[in-house]
Formats: structure tokens, sequence, C-alpha cells
């Protein structure tokens, strides 16, 4: 349900693309900075990364051949690559998709509406959510565990239905202001339904023009992501296979695994 409102009012605004699904996942929480790279659980560390060559096991070091020394090296590299960036981009998604929701909403109901400050609180919990989720601290950058998946799962079911009442009342006045226009008479339900179609074209023409760039450019990012995250997936599993302390820690999954 929480998907298929918000999906109906951001397609009053934006363009329609063809489906992009990116099954990727971190199965452990992933701290990364210069120095190193955390795998944890909780608060306790799996394994770690120190540099480019060195892995920690359990607090113990362990010896690798050339080629699982290749693998890690390419694995430290990647991830200190990307995990900055898709920090970044989890917190300019949510951020331009609850804004486009808020706009949508202010623009059909109004913001006087007894149901907008409700809104706003739900929306406010999601950003928070998604935003403890995917940290930058200082030089650190820190992925919770099971972060990577669409953003229903970033919600509890209480949120989820929290934004799906506030979301759920506006849809509702709509529908019964637009019920109660048929009262008024055939020739003002006319010219009222007119007034509302014209209000969704200008707001869909002005919110695709400030906001359809950004989200293009912000898909093509993803899309990038999830092809490097499947890359360093392959990575990580020749590593595993190379080196038996790291079996059980199968930090990342994807459709490939």
């Amino acid at each position: 349900m929480l998907r298929a409102l918000v999906c109906s009012l951001l397609l009053l605004a934006l363009p329609v693309k063809s489906a992009f699904m990116c099954e990727a996942d971190l199965q452990f929480g992933l701290v990364v900075n210069d120095r190193h790279i955390r795998v944890t659980e909780d608060t306790r560390t799996l394994y770690q990364i120190n540099g480019t060559e060195q892995l920690i096991v359990h607090g113990e070091w362990i010896t690798l051949d050339e080629q699982a020394q290749q693998h890690l090296k390419e694995l430290a590299e990647g991830l200190r690559y990307a995990v900055p960036k898709v920090i970044l981009l989890a917190s300019e998604g949510v951020d331009l998709a609850i804004g486009t929701i808020d706009h949508v909403y202010v623009g059909l109901v109004g913001s006087e509406h007894d149901s907008y400050q409700r809104l706003q609180d739900a929306l406010w919990k999601v950003r928070t959510k998604v935003k403890t989720k995917f940290i930058r601290a200082s030089s650190n950058y820190y992925i919770g565990p099971r972060s990577l998946e669409n953003v229903d799962e970033l919600m509890d079911p209480e949120l989820e239905q929290e934004i799906e009442q506030a979301l759920g009342t506006s849809v509702g006045g709509i529908l019964t202001a637009i019920g109660g226009l048929a009262s008024e008479g055939d020739t003002n339900l006319e010219r009222k339904m007119e007034d509302l179609s014209t209000r969704l074209e200008t707001m869909g023409a002005e919110i695709e023009r400030r906001i359809a760039p950004q989200a293009d450019t912000l898909r093509k990012k993803a899309e990038w992501f999830c092809n490097e995250i499947q890359r360093l997936d392959g990575i990580e599993e020749a590593l595993r296979e190379r080196v038996p302390e790291l079996k059980a820690y199968n930090l990342i999954v994807t459709g490939k695994s």
C-alpha cells in the first residue's frame, strides 16, 4: 500500500521510466575509512582490512597467498571508492523523494489541511531512519546491514502505517471534495474539474522541469553503484573461496550470489 500511494503522488509529477531493480544488500554492518575497513555485527568486528593488504579475522592476522592478496586489494579499493558515493546517493535520493511528495501534496491539498503536519512528521521519520542507516562521521563511512534494499525495507510497520494514514487522509479529502462537486450542478462540476486538471498539469510541468533532471542523474548513479556492488560481490566470493576464515561471512549479497 505505501509504495502504491507514494508512486501515485510521484506519477503526477515525474515522467514514467522503465523499471529499475537492483538486487544488492549487505548482511553485516560496514565501516570504511582511509586506514581500514571493518565488517561488523552489532558492536563486534567480524573482520578488518588494514590498508589494502592485511586481513584480520577475530583479531588474528591471516596469511594470504598471492591470488587472495590480489582479491583483498581489489575488494578494499572498490569499497573505499563506492561506499562514500552510495551514502551520498541515499541522502540525495530520500531528500528528493520526500521533497517531491511534499510539493505534490501541498499542490493538491494545501499546507493548511489538517493532515499536513502528520505527513510532515511521518516523512521526517523516514528521512531520519534512512540517514541513520547511511552515515558519514568525519572520515568514517558506515552502512548498516540490510540497507541496500528498496525503501520499504527501511520502514517498520508502525512507520509505514503512519505515512499511509497521512497520505490516505489527503486522498480521502480529495475524493470527498470531488464527490461533493456533483451537488453543485453539471456546469459548475465541469468548470471545477477543468480547474483541477489545469492545476495538475501545471504542477506536473513545474516539478518535471525542476526535479526530473536531478532524478535522472540519481538514477544513473544508482545503476552505476548496482553494477559496481555486483562486481565487488564477485571479488568477495573469489576471496572467500581462497580464505576459509571468511567462509562464514558473506558481506555482499546480490542476484548473482
